[in-house]
Parts: C-alpha cells; structure tokens; sequence
C-alpha cells in the first residue's frame, strides 16, 4: 500500500516514524529516506539504535529557497541513484520517503523520478510525507492523510523545539 502524509499542518513526519517504530517493534525492515532534512532530530537518534532493522538515507540539500541550486540539484540526483540501488535489493518490509512531496513541488526531484521510485518500491508499504502533495500522487495512493492546520504557535513567533518538532 502507499499511504501520502500531506498538508500544512504538523504530523506528518511524526506520523512516519509512528508507523517506522511500529513496524520494527514487528521485526520489519524498514529504509527511512529523509528528503532535504539534514539537521539532527531525535527520531534519527533512536532509529540508529536499530540497525539491524533500520537503515537510514538522508538526501540533505540544505534550505531550498524558491528555486534550487545547481548544486543541490546534483546532490539529489545522487541521492536517487543511491536510493534506486537500496530498492533493487528488494529487503524491505517498508520504505519512508520524508518530505518527498516538498522535493518534488519545488522541482528537486522529477515525476519520472517519484514514478521509478515508487515502482522499485512496489513489494514494500510504502509512506511519502510532504506538504503539496500532487493530485497524480494522491490519486496513485491507497491511503491519503491531510494534515491541515488551524492554529499553531509558530504562527506566535515560538520556534522549534527539541523532543517536539526535532
């Protein structure tokens, strides 16, 4: 099944690491790909506990202002190749894609690109999170979530917080 994580409310990437943690406590295989993250999180520091059943890919380009740059257009093309490897050995149970609809909305990864990768995917659940998710992804998926926000206090000038948003 593919389940879209989407929306501009909070949860999304906290709703895969739900399932991630669920799905390990399980015995699952899991690769967890973190899309333009690269910062240090609390989930990536209790994933690495789980080596066996975890494998982690982070894609970090940086902060992506409205167009990106050349050079965070390389390192995601990497990125994908490096991705497409891991997939053909067909070893997990479930595959995360975090803030793959953010890549693909503001043009770092290409509809091509998401199509490979979901195919590659095809035996493995599969999570995509990301705000401004596409119709075509959101008609391709078996489970869509919108997370929509009605109040927030970062609306309040209150900044992220360790344990909460990171």
């Amino acid at each position: 099944m593919i389940h879209v994580y989407t929306g501009d409310g909070k949860g999304k990437t906290t709703a895969a690491v739900g399932l991630t943690i669920r799905a390990i406590g399980n015995g699952f295989r899991v690769l967890f790909v973190q899309f333009i993250k690269g910062a240090h999180t609390g989930e990536i520091e209790i994933f690495q506990k789980f080596p066996e059943l975890i494998e982690i890919y982070r894609c970090s380009t940086g902060f992506v202002y409205k167009t990106p740059e050349e050079s965070q257009m390389e390192t995601v093309k990497e990125c994908v190749k490096e991705i497409e490897k891991k997939l053909e050995k067909n070893t997990y149970d479930m595959v995360v894609f975090d803030e793959l609809s953010v890549a693909l909305s503001i043009g770092l990864l290409s509809r091509e690109d998401v199509e490979r990768l979901i195919q590659l995917s095809k035996k493995a659940e599969l999570i995509i999170t990301g705000r401004n998710a596409p119709d075509w992804l959101i008609e391709r998926a078996d489970l869509v979530t919108e997370m929509k926000k009605i109040k927030h206090y970062f609306d309040r000038g209150i900044k992220a917080r360790k344990g909460i948003e990171y």
